[in-house]
């Protein structure tokens, strides 16, 4: 596997997708959780960014960080099965290429601490670029719990450089 000090600065944004964490009525834990997990592992973040549950606002939020060109876009919150939880047929419109192993992988590992994380329904794939001179970009959705969160980020970190170098064309 590759190391994260190979590989060319990865740019990272941060989206947190949460109806009340967007009005201010509760406090945004996770977001802020996420990028830190992210600087401490020497990535480059943004955010968070918050937006509303729903699939137009997730899409935008997600098209937004497409256009402005980050390597990886995290969003955490909107995967369960809510009413309003969306954020993964919004990633879906994006993804060209679906890593059906690594989301399976996150929701088992999250499985050994509580069956609960078998609820998400968090999707990880590639959003490839119409310009062949652009790389794609990973998108990930996590749960929205702190402990979702972070248990989904013990598992992605390790998985990180070497799906990183595969997308911008590295030999593995």
């Amino acid at each position: 596997m590759s190391n994260t000090a190979d590989l060319p600065p990865t740019s990272v944004l941060v989206i947190t997708v949460s109806d009340r964490a967007a009005s201010g009525s509760r406090e945004d834990r996770s977001g802020p959780r996420l990028v830190e997990r992210f600087r401490e592992a020497g990535y480059a973040v943004t955010g968070p960014r918050l937006v509303t549950d729903g699939v137009e606002p997730v899409g935008d939020g997600l098209r937004a960080g497409l256009a402005e060109g980050f390597g990886l876009i995290a969003t955490t919150g909107g995967t369960g099965v809510s009413p309003r939880d969306f954020t993964p047929e919004a990633t879906r419109t994006l993804v060209t290429r679906e890593l059906v192993g690594v989301a399976e992988y996150l929701r088992s590992e999250g499985a050994h601490h509580t069956p609960l994380a078998t609820l998400s329904r968090g999707v990880v794939g590639v959003a490839d670029s119409d310009d062949p001179d652009v790389t794609g970009t990973l998108l990930v959705n996590l749960p929205g719990s702190l402990t979702g969160v972070e248990q989904s980020m013990d598992a992605l970190l390790p998985l990180l450089p070497h799906i990183l170098s595969q997308i911008i064309g590295w030999d593995h």
